[in-house]
């Protein structure tokens, strides 16, 4: 995995510093979907809900889906990122074999048929944002690592224990911070 300090872009991940501060983001890994000079979009890619796919979407074919919290912005919405961009219309390509939204009736369709399987989707309520240079001045308070990514760690990965499996991988001082204690008063 390489880190780039300075150049987030759709398709990277964002790896929270340790000491963030900001509840929302601690210990996170965040997909960015979207960069452009108008702000930037991503979604949690850690922090699973006790939800379940059938008691959150009416309407939809019994589907035994995992449902991510995305981020703290319209928490009331669902998004989704699948791996079947060729069979589901009006979905946006982040990255190879990694695809964000799309036409819901096909995907439901798609679901019914079972050519749509839970590993193949992630859901996400709400998402995460930052305006026009918010993230550029987080990335210069050194509160974000920017890291490459692909369609494994999005839907092969295991969720639980993400941010710190990745921290050991960076290696050197990052490999210290995946056993930080939340409160560093208890180090």
């Amino acid at each position: 995995m390489s880190i780039n300090f300075t150049l987030p872009a759709q398709g990277k991940i964002l790896i929270a510093e340790p000491m963030l501060g900001d509840p929302n983001f601690d210990r996170t890994v965040v997909l960015l979907v979207d960069h452009n000079e108008e702000g930037t979009v991503g979604f949690v890619l850690n922090r699973k809900v006790e939800l379940s796919f059938d008691d959150l979407v009416l309407d939809f074919p019994s589907f035994e889906a995992e449902i991510f919290e995305g981020g703290p912005v319209q928490e009331d919405n669902l998004f989704y990122l699948h791996r079947k961009g060729d069979i589901i219309p009006g979905s946006e390509e982040i990255m190879e074999g990694v695809y964000w939204g799309g036409d819901l009736e096909v995907l439901k369709e798609m679901i019914a048929l079972e050519m749509v399987l839970p590993s193949d989707i992630r859901f996400y309520l709400g998402y995460s944002g930052w305006s026009k240079g918010q993230l550029s001045d987080e990335l210069k308070q050194k509160a974000w690592l920017v890291a490459e990514s692909d369609a494994q760690l999005i839907f092969d990965t295991e969720i639980d224990g993400l941010w710190s499996t990745i921290m050991k991988q960076l290696g050197g001082d990052y490999a210290l911070w995946h056993n930080a204690p939340l409160d560093p008063s208890l180090n």
